[in-house]
């Protein structure tokens, strides 16, 4: 397949291209969470993405889930965000619209306190999600390809599997599309962190390297490190757990929920490789795809963007393979590209077709 083959995406101007048209219902705080489903259920085209965040968070960990929040309203999937709060929570659903509509983005605000209670809230929060759809939804077509794609990747786990068979697979991939011009972002920093000499040799520059290097000093010795995947990434080297990276240097180092800058390259998100956390992160930095590589299966894809679920474990692929979209152990990287150009155009992954979706922030630090 050429990667120049077209496929027909939504225009959004300075943000990119869309590949999929949803109204976003975003809550600003764990409480409106459940008033942000309600509407979203009552609109056609419209997905919440709920959170455990945005009350009572300080410092940075206040600045990084802001970050997040303005990401994920302002990816190119998202037709326009409605941003719904509560009235008393520390990030304020209407800083949040204001600083959306500053990057371009077509918004509506509405918060519980100020509605006049839950009911009223559903309420005018539909009708704010509706007037978006009719307005921004599948406006400005235009055909697009894969290098102007930005594709997100996380590899949840290191087994064998995993290691030798799914993220080869993956990464080649990524390597062609790097090659045609497009941005791949990657999440799993604990593999940086433990390895961070041969992290920063693989930098691209001394800028680069430096940005490592402050990665891996935010959290030298933090408990969130500690996880499985970070343990078992001391016992490989930085080669063999970052192979779904593809073999490209690392351009730039992007803080969660950052968006991505750079031309073109590999840029390395500061995400953990648990999924929900990690996706939401990829979804942040601007990806319009992401890529999940699972030896364990994991079912679940975000509201925002389509995730393409790919595993080369063939306990799980016998045991949940409906859940995955490739087959590493028999698919080429010819059948991924061609599989993930189908996917940009509209193709429904296997978690759309499920409705088995989620989002997650991850944190700094502890909430007041």
């Amino acid at each position: 397949m050429s990667l120049t083959q077209g496929f027909e995406a939504v225009d959004r101007g300075d943000r990119g291209v869309g590949v999929r048209d949803r109204v976003l219902v975003l809550p600003s705080v764990i409480c409106s969470r459940i008033v942000a489903d309600r509407i979203a259920e009552a609109v056609p085209g419209a997905v919440s993405a709920p959170h455990d965040h945005g009350c009572g968070q300080i410092g940075d960990d206040k600045s990084q889930t802001l970050r997040a929040f303005l990401g994920v309203g302002s990816n190119p999937n998202v037709a326009g965000t409605v941003v719904v709060g509560l009235g008393c929570e520390s990030i304020q659903s209407d800083d949040v619209a204001a600083d959306l509509s500053d990057l371009g983005v077509p918004v509506r605000e509405t918060a519980i306190q100020d509605a006049g209670g839950t009911d009223a809230t559903v309420e005018a929060g539909a009708d704010a999600a509706k007037r978006l759809r009719e307005t921004e939804g599948s406006n400005g077509e235009r055909t697009a390809d894969l290098s102007d794609l930005t594709v997100g990747v996380v590899s949840g786990d290191l087994s064998a599997s995993t290691r030798e068979t799914a993220d080869p697979l993956v990464g080649d991939v990524l390597d062609q599309l790097v090659d045609a011009g497009a941005r791949v972002v990657a999440a799993g920093s604990e593999r940086v962190v433990a390895h961070p000499d041969h992290a920063a040799a693989r930098a691209a520059s001394d800028e680069s390297a430096a940005a490592v290097r402050e990665l891996v000093e935010r959290h030298r010795g933090q408990p969130a490190r500690a996880s499985r995947v970070g343990r078992d990434a001391t016992d490989h080297e930085f080669d063999a757990v970052t192979r779904a990276w593809g073999d490209q240097p690392i351009r730039r180092v992007l803080a969660y929920g950052e968006r991505a800058d750079h031309d073109e390259g590999l840029a390395v998100v500061d995400a953990p490789s648990r999924f929900a956390e990690a996706a939401t992160g990829l979804v942040a930095t601007g990806a319009q795809v992401v890529i999940h590589v699972t030896g364990e299966g994991v079912p679940t894809g975000h509201p925002v963007a389509p995730v393409l679920k790919v595993s080369g474990d063939e306990a799980t692929l016998s045991a949940v393979g409906d859940d995955v979209d490739v087959d590493a152990t028999a698919a080429s990287v010819a059948d991924l590209l061609d599989r993930l150009r189908a996917v940009a155009g509209g193709r429904r992954v296997r978690a759309e077709e499920h409705g088995l979706e989620s989002s997650a922030i991850t944190r700094v630090g502890p909430s007041m």
